[in-house]
């Protein structure tokens, strides 16, 4: 419990809120993959970054009054079978045709989502539409990081199906709240996908690869637990609610190991390698001319801070990851 009220307390001095993965850790993801962007694309995307990390959980907003939103974020590979992750094909047009566009949407469509809004991305940089290429670049990211989660990929995406209820907010919220300001984010250079529709199907295989460890690790430390220990009771909406607790997000955070900081740092090479190959792919636009405003030296100065703490893993010990300060601006 040391350790825990320490983070509590560094989380406080950086004036921190409270996220889930559809928050604090998009957010963190949206910021770390604008460092690892070529110099060609990082100025105009770090001009802009207030506007990408506040609008990485734009998606999630949208499912409260879009009913097409909610399949865009998941895909529960499994119901097709024990080997679907290995025979689905990746094309839509040959899933649909197997399975029928209908079933596909029932149980999601990420990677194919994120072929879609890429297409919408790199489009964007033909036309040289700044609006465009934020907008599209905030939405491509928040799917590429949703491909990186585990539950995001089973039908017993809350370990409803084996009485481990809870575990999808577990995983994604509970663990990057408490535990990411130890975890090592530092990452390489965006790089060329020469096929984003294999690429993200290569990031959602592995993904379910990890559904396993995900479960068993959770029944595992549960051994360790009474009830009592293992969930907290808190009244909201004048209703009792039950979630784990601190100690066993601990003792789990400890089982998984680098599990959850590995999905976060790859889910940020990913989203930049996405952006990148847009880019690329559009034409190579000079983004300097596309700028709003340009770089001042403050700026400047900002980013060369900023890259500097990311390579040697300070961001939150320098207090400047944005989603903790609760500062992002539109």
């Amino acid at each position: 419990m040391k350790r825990i009220t320490l983070i509590a307390a560094a989380l406080l001095f950086c004036s921190a809120l409270s996220y889930g993965w559809g928050f604090f850790g998009h957010k963190v993801i949206h910021q770390l993959a604008i460092y690892n962007l070529p110099k060609q694309l990082q100025g105009f995307y770090f001009k802009h970054h207030n506007y990408l990390i506040s609008k990485s959980v734009r998606p999630d907003e949208r499912r409260n009054d879009d009913p097409a939103e909610a399949p865009r974020h998941y895909i529960d590979i499994d119901v097709y079978g024990d080997e679907a992750i290995n025979t689905m094909p990746e094309a839509w047009e040959a899933a649909a045709a197997r399975y029928t566009a209908d079933t596909l949407l029932k149980y999601g469509i990420v990677p194919w989502h994120v072929v879609v809004v890429q297409e919408r991305l790199t489009n964007a940089f033909k036309e040289q539409n700044a609006d465009s290429i934020l907008y599209y670049s905030a939405d491509l990211g928040h799917y590429i990081a949703d491909a990186h989660v585990p539950l995001h990929t089973t039908v017993n995406y809350d370990g409803q199906l084996t009485a481990q209820k809870g575990m999808h907010s577990l995983w994604e919220s509970k663990l990057p709240e408490l535990f990411a300001q130890t975890y090592k984010l530092q990452g390489k250079k965006a790089t060329y996908l020469p096929d984003t529709e294999k690429q993200i199907w290569q990031v959602v295989r592995h993904t379910y690869s990890l559904i396993p460890q995900t479960l068993s690790y959770e029944l595992e430390v549960s051994k360790e637990f009474t009830p009592e220990a293992k969930f907290d009771q808190v009244e909201r909406n004048g209703k009792m609610r039950q979630y784990y607790s601190d100690a066993f997000a601990e003792a789990y955070q400890q089982k998984l190991g680098s599990m959850v900081e590995d999905q976060m740092r790859a889910a940020a090479q990913q989203v930049a390698s996405f952006w990148y190959t847009a880019w690329v792919d559009g034409g190579k636009p000079d983004m300097d001319k596309l700028m709003f405003q340009a770089l001042t030296k403050a700026d400047k100065k900002q980013l060369k801070q900023e890259k500097k703490a990311f390579r040697r893993g300070q961001l939150f010990e320098k207090c400047l990851v944005v989603a903790a300060k609760g500062q992002t601006k539109e």
